[in-house]
């Protein structure tokens, strides 16, 4: 392969690969006892930062990851802690203003940079991480961002968290929305470790209050944490505070949370797309989900790999596997090497090139989450579809993406369809013991473009929605919940869902990303934002509401 092409699959990666013991006693409002931010930001006294349009740093502020979606707000506030939040929430309340809410900007969708928003919460001076020794787990704020998560909890405690692979990622809406990484198959997703979690929220009479809610089963709050364990952001109120801790964990804080291997394989192979051909692409999609049904269990030595298969447009270059191993583990080298060939043998190609590298935990968790320009660049324009596999894919819908990736009419050197490794650890929980109720799939599938000019705009996302319109056509141009296909990832959000000229299926949005779990969320809305007061596109409805 020459260098170029070299430097555009390592660019191509990055594509898809991310309170003190002093605050309120569980299940009661934190203002009532010292509040959460007493370990935050110190506070400003009457001045909450305030940006508005005539301020340098609004442009800045307005738009995050998706070029495409830039915000209206008429201010922009940056509280530095919980107290903080309760004000900017209160007031706007008084104010009647329509709030949204951003920890890291990587939502894909205009959940929050909208024309509608008047007033945007901007959490990422509360990004705070470390241990609360009273309640026996970790705290992680809204604006922390995940690779300053990782190397906190990994050179402090010897733990991480089972999360994404972009180094910018807030985690306020990706630890909300669930949260999958190269660790899920073997310690599930992140919200699956969140323990209990403080939300600035407002009730019927309009009173805003700071609340804590755990997986207690004591707890007469723990109806909110379930909803914040995978029911996605921007529902129920502004979280300001996670705290973390393995179910069933106890003892000391090095054993609260998974505790990565020292050292891992990291791994970037490409195989040549020109030599694969429809036939051997055919059985590429077959033995690759055959095997990843094989080893969907908790109990494969497999749960140690975590991965992604990139199948990006053909005139882009190769087909990428890019995936980290558990180095530790027995013949963990073989296991890889095995793996590798058997895709080889599914193409009926050798790679172009292998890079295999043995690495540090947190130097290949470095690398990985900061590599490429889709992980770097906020300039870009982007859309992002999802959609969770329980089985084989279909010979139709093979034949579609085939003849989708394929095509002579169209180019971008960032499109991709990503197989990205599920099950595993993941799905050992019951659908409904959090809000994330996709706990039978073996792949998660990302459909995922971006590229640079405005010109552009009608270009790529034709070609997107066009491939997972034809790909799901027989269920009215949606992977709904049946044997093969399984919904849609809250934090792949797509307002093509809610489209009924996309969406031609009797499924709507929220069963989609929800499932059976969407009746208990409505009904935790009408308990703890009974107003509608926090909402957006596919913000949670009140029950009887659409």
């Amino acid at each position: 392969m020459s260098m170029l092409n070299r430097r555009r699959f390592l660019a191509g990666t990055g594509a898809a690969v991310a309170t003190s013991g002093a605050v309120a006693a569980l299940g009661t409002p934190a203002a009532a006892a010292q509040p959460a931010a007493a370990a935050q930001g110190a506070s400003r006294g009457a001045r909450i930062t305030t940006v508005t349009p005539a301020d340098p740093r609004y442009v800045d502020m307005v738009s995050g990851s998706n070029a495409r979606l830039v915000g209206t707000p008429e201010a922009i506030r940056v509280p530095a802690n919980t107290q903080e939040v309760v004000e900017v929430v209160r007031e706007a309340v008084r104010d009647r203003k329509q709030i949204v809410i951003r920890s890291g900007g990587h939502c894909f969708e205009d959940f929050t940079f909208n024309n509608e928003a008047e007033i945007l919460i901007d959490l990422r001076l509360i990004n705070q991480v470390g241990y609360d020794d009273r309640r026996k787990a970790f705290y992680v704020d809204p604006g922390a961002t995940l690779l300053d998560i990782y190397e906190t909890l990994h050179s402090g405690w010897g733990v991480t968290l089972p999360g994404g692979g972009c180094h910018s990622v807030g985690a306020g809406g990706h630890f909300a929305g669930g949260g999958y990484g190269v660790l899920s198959r073997e310690h599930g997703i992140v919200s699956d470790h969140i323990y209990a979690v403080e939300v600035v929220t407002v009730d019927k009479a309009g009173k805003v209050r700071a609340v804590i809610a755990s997986r207690d089963p004591k707890d007469p709050n723990r109806d909110l944490l379930w909803a914040f364990a995978g029911g996605g952001g921007g529902n129920f109120g502004v979280v300001t505070r996670y705290w973390l801790r393995t179910r069933g964990a106890t003892g000391a804080p090095e054993n609260l949370l998974p505790r990565p291997p020292s050292t891992v394989y990291y791994v970037q192979v490409g195989w040549p797309w020109e030599k694969v051909t429809k036939a051997a692409f055919k059985r590429l999609l077959q033995k690759y989900t055959e095997w990843s049904r094989k080893h969907s269990g908790a109990d494969s030595p497999y749960t140690a790999l975590g991965h992604w298969l990139f199948i990006q447009h053909q005139s882009s270059g190769p087909i990428l596997l890019v995936g980290q191993m558990d180095a530790t583990v027995p013949d963990a080298r073989k296991l890889l090497d095995d793996f590798i060939d058997y895709l080889s043998a599914a193409m009926g190609t050798e790679p172009v090139w292998s890079d295999i590298q043995h690495l540090p935990f947190m130097k290949a968790t470095t690398f990985g989450t900061t590599a490429g320009e889709p992980l770097n660049n906020p300039n870009l324009r982007t859309m992002h579809k999802s959609a969770y596999m329980k089985s084989d894919f279909p010979d139709r819908q093979v034949e579609v993406l085939y003849r989708q990736l394929t095509r002579p009419d169209y180019t971008n050197q960032y499109t991709y369809v990503v197989l990205h490794s599920a099950g595993g650890q993941i799905n050992e929980l019951s659908a409904t013991e959090t809000a994330s109720s996709h706990r039978d799939s073996h792949l998660v599938i990302f459909y995922e473009c971006y590229w640079h000019k405005a010109e552009d705009d009608e270009k790529n996302l034709g070609w997107m929605r066009d491939t997972y319109r034809e790909v799901y056509a027989d269920t009215g141009g949606v992977p709904v919940p049946n044997r093969v296909t399984d919904g849609c990832y809250i934090n792949y959000p797509d307002k093509d869902l809610s489209d009924p000229e996309l969406n031609k299926s009797s499924v709507p949005w929220h069963d989609l990303y929800y499932k059976g779990n969407y009746r208990r969320l409505q009904q935790v809305k009408a308990k703890w934002d009974p107003t509608d007061f926090f909402r957006h596109r596919h913000s949670v409805r009140l029950p009887g509401k659409r």
